[in-house]
């Protein structure tokens, strides 16, 4: 009986080993797996532009309009039901030194897309951290943040008109600065790529270069594009300590595009003479502010969240190229552009986005939007001023928060939307939006 208890015993004593190094590996194995989530977005669209509303909002008057965009909306919403933006994140700690993410957006169409790839240090001394890869950039404080964190269905016009539909992101590296003062101010710098931008610091493709100019009969040439970095930036916020209810940050910021390119063209019709090649440099700066509320109530009732944002883009460029016409004998060479090789254009515009929201029940969210570019929208070529008109639109959206992971949203909005023509159209716009957040998700910034 003994020996057999003992036999016994020393069984258990193994199984119980056994199972506490299969504990010890599982979480060694989960440990170092990357948490992975998947942010899926839909909504139905309608608005009185028969489908047409993402169109008026491309051609609002500015001083950044070119050919094509870099990125411009190919697709647009179609009137009726649409499938957003998804996005497939992944995000761990590397080691004691880095943590790292990686972003895919996923179009409707099933276009992916790399929205963000980067690398964070976690051990450097005197509250520095260094970023580097792909990335939103800091600047500002609605341009951080991932269509699916908005308290609206769509992109504000300011960005839109100065930034593009997805704000500024990019290739590089980020140095922040968390400096040792009573109250909270973190200072940044940047340095990027200025690839594939939609607007600031946007190039002209090479081949779109060649498909609007006749080489053949054109003036100057089209500037070659500068090695990078082409885009910096600066950045400060600072947040007062307001107790455990309140919050509040103030944001700067500065940036500036060593080289912009813009490629015109008087008729829309290529190669016909009339077209023209700019390059230059851009710089925008930024100031913001953000107030919110906890009030403690059940499930977000009676939160409150306040957030002003002001932006001014300016540019500074030159005619490098312009093309000439033939007479109507085909022999006469015109220059059909009133503006010669080296004159300087120059432009300003600003925007700004006004939004509130409020808990107005457990779960529920009601967000108020003012939004508009072009109050100061002007150019200046060779002595020549223009002006153009401002845009304007208001936002009113009911989100349903069913859970941390899920959400409802009805949103209409009433924009008076100026083309370059001086021409105001009304767009009524209205959305019913679906987001769901699949798997764990991280802590969005403040």
């Amino acid at each position: 009986m003994y020996q057999r208890l003992t036999v016994l015993t020393a069984s258990l004593l193994l199984l119980q080993n056994t199972y506490a190094e299969n504990n010890r590996m599982l979480s060694a194995a989960t440990q170092f797996n990357p948490s992975i989530s998947l942010i899926l977005d839909g909504n139905y669209a309608h608005d009185n532009k028969k489908g047409k509303a993402s169109d008026y909002l491309e051609e609002m008057a500015g001083i950044s309009h070119t050919v094509h965009d870099a990125h411009g909306d190919e697709h647009g919403l179609e009137q009726g039901f649409n499938i957003g933006e998804s996005e497939l994140v992944m995000s761990a700690t590397v080691d004691p030194y880095f943590d790292g993410k990686l972003t895919l957006a996923i179009d409707g169409q099933g276009g992916t897309e790399l929205e963000e790839a980067w690398l964070q240090t976690r051990m450097l001394p005197a509250g520095l951290k260094i970023k580097m890869g792909k990335f939103l950039s800091d600047i500002g404080y609605l341009n951080s943040q991932h269509p699916h964190t908005w308290d609206f269905a769509d992109q504000n016009l300011a960005y839109t008109a100065l930034l593009g539909e997805h704000g500024l992101k990019d290739t590089g590296v980020q140095l922040t600065w968390l400096a040792p003062t009573p109250v909270y101010a973190l200072f940044g710098i940047e340095a990027l790529q200025g690839q594939e931008q939609e607007r600031f610091g946007a190039l002209v493709e090479e081949e779109l270069n060649h498909e609007t100019l006749d080489e053949n009969n054109m003036l100057g040439s089209f500037a070659e594009q500068k090695a990078g970095p082409r885009l910096n930036t600066l950045f400060a916020k600072f947040a007062p300590d307001l107790g455990n209810n309140h919050a509040l940050q103030w944001g700067l910021s500065y940036a500036q595009a060593k080289q912009y390119q813009q490629l015109l063209n008087e008729d829309d019709i290529a190669q016909n003479g009339d077209e023209l090649a700019l390059d230059g440099k851009q710089t925008l700066i930024a100031t913001d502010i953000v107030y919110k509320w906890d009030s403690a109530g059940e499930y977000g009732q009676g939160d409150v969240k306040i957030i002003a944002e002001y932006l001014q883009l300016k540019k500074d460029m030159t005619v490098a190229a312009s093309g000439v016409g033939m007479d109507t004998d085909g022999d006469t060479v015109l220059d059909t552009f009133p503006l010669a090789i080296g004159s300087k254009v120059t432009g300003k515009q600003d925007g700004y986005t006004l939004q509130a929201s409020y808990g107005i029940a457990p779960r529920w969210q009601v967000s108020l939007r003012h939004d508009a570019t072009g109050n100061t929208n002007e150019l200046n070529e060779a002595g020549n001023k223009i002006s153009f008109k401002d845009s304007s639109r208001n936002s009113v959206a009911l989100s349903f928060y069913a859970s941390e992971f899920s959400r409802l949203r009805l949103q209409a909005s009433q924009a008076d939307l100026a083309d370059e023509t001086g021409k105001v159209e009304k767009v009524n716009q209205v959305f019913l939006q679906y987001t769901h957040s699949l798997g764990p998700h991280g802590a969005h910034k403040f």
